[in-house]
């Protein structure tokens, strides 16, 4: 059996125990709380989730740096990357766009009487458009790699690799390291990826153990019609958007891509799923290193289909609770604020409450409102990160086979790439 299908069996184990703790009122037993849940699941869960993160740093500089070199023409890396930010642009107002539809022509949020979280705070943490460009150029880039601010990260990486495509006769050496560098990064994402089954089943079973049912049931309106713009956008719109620009086989997508929709499902975070999202676009798409190194974790730091779906709905929710009518004008405005608000959101779980807010001050709507939604928004985080992860993966796919960057055979070749275990003595017999 491989992971992949490995990890689904955990991830639906996890969501069976998750259930069964918060029906039977398990949770509420100070030892099952303190030992299993916040014990055993959220250290298991927690550590998987610190690996990989301790390895997306690292991962995008000695990708991205050789993959720079690897294109061999500035003039090809500015056309991959002009097509990368049109296309993640434009898949996120069309995201945005599905969103409101939705939830406008569902009606949710009329008539419903909750109280508002009174407690939520989020407004400053919401940075502004100007200090998103700013921070682009880090102005100390052992910081930026320590808050993990993967948009200067990538300027830096980008302008190292540009260098070192100017000097690439006088820095072989240098190149051949960072190239060997990147290999043992790829092995040890394959060692943490092992655990992953394990992980999941942890991370998924405390989620759902924790969820309140009897508020899903409340906000039932807004997370089915979210939920339900989440999935329309995964598997017809970019699916759509996928085979109109490539003409791929999409069943092959879809059965590729769902190690690291599980991943990005289980972390709710496309940051630390792009070792992932890496190894799977090079090994089981068949993308050129070139390529995939600049658009993974490019579209993991700007592309936030899943996110902007949440806020288009989210907005028209509040809205008709409280009995404000947007407008075509209001709707027009959320699609803008949050197509730029997604530019500067961070890869982390539960980041897009936080932007959230500015949306909400733009179209005058309470701030302490989100506080409403955050009862359901695990599952929906969760949901929406494999919506974001799948969003990279088109886009990527498009873009390298737009530039001839994409090897067919390894596409077409539903068993190339998989993994199945990693053995310390195969490790051990490679090493010797």
């Amino acid at each position: 059996m491989n992971l992949a299908n490995k990890v689904l069996i955990a991830l639906g184990l996890g969501i069976l125990v998750g259930l069964v703790i918060n029906f039977s009122g398990a949770g509420s037993i100070s030892w099952v709380d303190t030992y299993i849940i916040n014990g055993v699941f959220h250290v298991a869960g927690k550590l998987f989730f610190n690996a990989l993160q301790m390895l997306v740093v690292p991962l995008v500089l000695f990708s991205l740096i050789p993959g720079i070199v690897g294109i061999g023409d500035i003039r090809l890396l500015g056309k991959v990357g002009t097509k990368a930010f049109a296309l993640y642009i434009g898949t996120t107002a069309i995201a945005i766009s599905v969103g409101i539809g939705l939830a406008a022509m569902a009606g949710i949020g009329n008539g419903l009487d909750i109280a508002a979280d009174q407690n939520f705070e989020g407004r400053q943490a919401a940075k502004s458009t100007v200090d998103i460009i700013i921070g682009v150029v880090p102005k100390n880039i052992i910081a930026a790699m320590s808050n993990g601010e993967m948009l200067a990260i990538i300027f830096f990486a980008i302008f190292f690799g540009i260098a070192l495509l100017i000097k690439h006769k006088e820095s072989e050496a240098l190149i051949t390291i960072i190239e060997q560098l990147n290999r043992v990064f790829m092995q040890m994402v394959e060692m943490v990826m092992t655990f992953a089954p394990y992980a999941v089943f942890c991370l998924v079973g405390k989620a759902i153990a924790e969820l309140g049912l009897d508020l899903v049931f409340k906000l039932s309106g807004y997370f089915i019609v979210v939920m339900m713009a989440l999935l329309i956008h995964a598997f017809v719109t970019q699916m759509l958007i996928f085979k109109s620009f490539t003409g791929l086989s999409v069943p092959m997508f879809i059965k590729k891509i769902r190690a690291a929709q599980i991943f990005a499902f289980s972390t709710s975070s496309s940051g630390a799923t792009i070792p992932v999202t890496l190894r799977t676009m090079q090994e089981r798409f068949g993308v050129d290193r070139a390529v995939s190194s600049f658009t993974v974790p490019f579209g993991a730091t700007i592309n936030m289909d899943g996110t902007a779906i949440m806020q288009g709905v989210a907005t028209v929710f509040v809205a008709n609770l409280y009995g404000i009518d947007l407008g075509i004008a209001g709707y027009v405005t959320i699609v803008l604020t949050a197509v730029l608000a997604s530019i500067g959101t961070a890869a982390v779980p539960a980041v897009g409450l936080v932007m959230l807010t500015l949306v909400f001050e733009q179209v005058n709507l309470p701030i302490e409102a989100i506080g409403i939604i955050m009862g359901v928004d695990r599952i929906v985080d969760m949901t929406r990160t494999a919506v974001n992860v799948t969003g990279d993966a088109v886009i990527t796919s498009i873009v390298a086979k737009s530039e001839g960057k994409m090897d067919l055979s390894v596409y077409n070749d539903p068993n190339v790439g998989e993994v199945h275990e990693v053995h310390l003595e195969d490790i051990d017999a490679e090493s010797s």
